[in-house]
């Protein structure tokens, strides 16, 4: 008995992770137009130099939003930092379960209080003008069918057998995954920042380390190939295309230095480039 292995409580990771778990929950805003407080950005160094907790800073955050006086946040700015915390909370830890229900808890946790629908599978259709397909839409899937959706790709991905494949092959079949996951987009909103850290915390299953500032500094262009991946339009010679997606998990995975540039993506780039369109940050 004095052989058996204790099981370790888990514990607040180190200053360089917390570091990255910060950097990538921030820049995950922008897939939203979001821009964290400052007040945000001074907890999270707080966090990072392990001079507060996360239950502090919890505590922190809180009490920062109730103290403002009461109004329209027209920027959505307690959005954006309450749902910063709650991801670098969810990055910080090693938990993980290969089911719809994950995907269903991270969205809860992301967005409980803040979203009357957090953790629940929307009940009405949906569509999105995207600025990168000129103005159109892709087709989600129709909210009768959403947890049928959701089972088929994950009892299929977990069906799949990686045990041949090297490891480009291995991050091109889960980018694929990933993309029919988003397509299905299964809540009213909040859908890539949910699928986002899901994503994150499937690579690690793989073993791979995804500790970078790929998410942080593209997390706008991550959405924009999402959208590349599900859309088509063979009349205009507009082809679903996981090449944007290649490129990006490039940079994530294998440390590639790939020019990631959101106007690369928009279906008609001379049309792009005549008009010097402003980008603007597309909602998740």
């Amino acid at each position: 008995m004095n052989n058996v292995e204790e099981y370790i409580t888990q514990s607040e990771p180190n200053c360089t992770e917390l570091n990255f778990y910060w950097k990538t929950a921030i820049g995950l805003q922008k897939v939203d137009g979001l821009t964290p407080s400052d007040y945000l950005i001074q907890t999270a160094k707080a966090n990072i130099e392990g001079k507060i907790s996360f239950a502090e800073a919890q505590r922190l955050i809180t009490e920062y939003y109730i103290r403002k006086p009461a109004g329209v946040d027209e920027d959505r700015t307690e959005e954006a930092d309450k749902v910063s915390l709650r991801i670098t909370e969810l990055l910080s830890e090693k938990t993980f379960t290969f089911s719809p229900i994950e995907l269903l808890y991270i969205h809860r946790r992301l967005f409980d209080g803040l979203y009357d629908y957090a953790g629940k599978i929307r009940d009405y259709n949906i569509y999105k003008n995207e600025w990168v397909l000129d103005g159109e839409t892709i087709y989600y899937s129709s909210a009768s069918l959403i947890l049928e959706a959701l089972d088929y790709d994950f009892n299929r991905e977990k069906e799949f057998s990686y045990a041949k494949l090297d490891a480009r092959a291995t991050i091109e079949h889960i980018i694929k995954f990933i993309s029919g996951l988003w397509q299905t987009h299964a809540f009213g909103k909040g859908n890539t920042r949910t699928i986002a850290v899901f994503t994150i915390k499937y690579l690690r299953l793989f073993g791979y380390d995804v500790t970078n500032d790929t998410f942080e500094k593209n997390s706008l262009y991550f959405r924009n190939a999402l959208i590349r991946a599900n859309y088509k339009n063979s009349k205009q010679g507009i082809h679903a295309t996981y090449e944007y997606l290649n490129l990006f998990f490039g940079n994530l995975i294998f440390g590639e230095n790939n020019e990631l540039q959101n106007r690369e993506l928009h279906v008609n780039l001379k049309h792009c480039y005549r008009y010097s369109f402003v980008i603007p940050l597309e909602r998740d």
